[in-house]
């Protein structure tokens, strides 16, 4: 069995300034985001500009963070979100959903589409490359902090959670997510999108990626406490987690967009998505 290196959570602090872990990966998830977004954007057949760049991260930031928890609050916590609406501001509590950050982040591209002419699944696929490099560091992030962790298990590398307060041998699972949704995804994605494609077929191809590695994830992850891992939907999928059940329409929606790929520029008379 491993012991978990147990990091102190804050990792910068100066007086009373404390910077916790978590927050920078989010800071370094951003500024990996914003490089890639540059590199990307010098592209011939890129349809974000340079100089959009800026505005383009600044607008996926709201959205992740908005989303995500909002995302949380309605996916997660609905009852006592219902019982105390006040805890959708108290951030240091935490609370974070992917899903729902994948929604804002949808109508993030969806308000710059507008305001820049822009077709809508044109942005989506200059997105979609740079979303896996800020799961890898979210991830990294879960796991300094100890939080959604895996289930219990015999593997050798089997891991003890110091804030794991029944003290068993847990599957890593937030280092599997790291490795599966962020490094892998992240070259899968980067080398399906080094070429131009049909608009929306490099964001089908990211939603079908983080959906089935998150969906086999799930089967080793703890799943949330207020659902004993199941959904209340249909008895015969009672097995699924709640993340599992957020995956599926993700799977669908990218299978359908690659079924639907619509035409490039210059193929047909541009047409913006809106």
């Amino acid at each position: 069995m491993v012991l978990h290196p147990d990091i102190d959570p804050v990792a910068i602090s100066l007086g009373p300034l404390q910077v916790h872990w978590y927050s920078l990966m989010y800071l370094i998830a951003f500024a990996c985001a914003w490089f890639i977004a540059l590199r990307a954007s010098r592209r011939s057949w890129s349809p974000v500009k340079p100089t959009q760049v800026e505005d383009l991260i600044v607008y996926g930031a709201w959205g992740v963070l908005l989303g995500g928890r909002l995302g949380y609050m309605f996916f997660y916590s609905l009852d006592k979100w219902l019982a105390d609406p006040a805890m959708l501001f108290r951030l240091w509590e935490g609370g974070m959903s992917f899903h729902g950050g994948l929604i804002g982040v949808i109508v993030a591209i969806y308000v710059f589409a507008r305001k820049q002419r822009i077709p809508f699944l044109a942005v989506g696929d200059f997105v979609a490359p740079l979303v896996p490099s800020g799961l890898l560091f979210g991830r990294i992030g879960n796991f300094i902090g100890q939080e959604l962790y895996g289930r219990p298990t015999e593997v050798p590398w089997a891991m003890l959670f110091p804030s794991d307060p029944l003290h068993l041998g847990r599957h890593p699972s937030q280092l599997y997510e790291a490795f599966l949704e962020g490094f892998v995804l992240f070259f899968i994605v980067q080398f399906y999108a080094r070429k131009p494609r049909l608009f929306g077929e490099v964001g089908g191809v990211f939603l079908i990626g983080y959906g089935l590695f998150r969906f086999m994830v799930e089967v080793v992850r703890e799943p949330d406490a207020q659902f004993t891992g199941q959904v209340a939907l249909l008895e015969s999928f009672s097995w699924m987690t709640r993340g599992q059940a957020l995956c599926i329409p993700m799977i669908l929606l990218g299978l359908w967009l690659l079924r639907k790929s619509l035409p490039l520029v210059g193929s047909r008379p541009n047409k913006a998505i809106h």
